[in-house]
């Protein structure tokens, strides 16, 4: 009924999130690019900000799936209350115990799948600069 809420509210803490990285990688980054600096191969990472545009990517595209499929079995309406759950209160208690036990399983569930993501890429850059390092050698 209304498990999409819950991964919806962390995407939207995690959109914020991304802006705040985003503007602060910026800050840092800004200055070295002015003077011309190069980068040199120990620099070669994974941003905090690109982490966590692939968790947004995950996070909004389930939600809308999600909603989108609420809305096609008439779960979610474009009227008020908007969802019919809320209608009566047995069926809030209903969504609120789902939204409880699914909508949470599920946010955890995809922001474990987006640690592993970070996890695999981590090693694949550590990969790329020993094979860099041996390269230059």
């Amino acid at each position: 009924m209304a498990c999409f809420l819950v991964p919806a509210a962390e995407a939207i803490v995690v959109t914020a999130a991304y802006v705040a990285a985003k503007k602060h990688e910026q800050k840092i980054e800004a200055p070295k690019l002015a003077d011309g600096e190069t980068f040199a191969t120990d620099d070669v990472k994974i941003t905090w900000s690109r982490r966590l545009s692939w968790l947004l990517g995950l996070l909004w595209g389930g939600v809308i799936l999600l909603a989108f499929e609420h809305f096609w079995h008439g779960e979610v309406v474009p009227f008020p209350p908007f969802l019919t759950a809320m209608s009566s209160p047995d069926d809030a208690a209903e969504m609120f115990h789902e939204m409880a036990t699914v909508g949470v399983s599920m946010a955890i569930c995809v922001t474990a799948v987006w640690g592993a993501i970070c996890a695999a890429a981590e090693v694949k850059v550590k990969a790329i600069k020993a094979s860099l390092k041996k390269n230059a050698a």
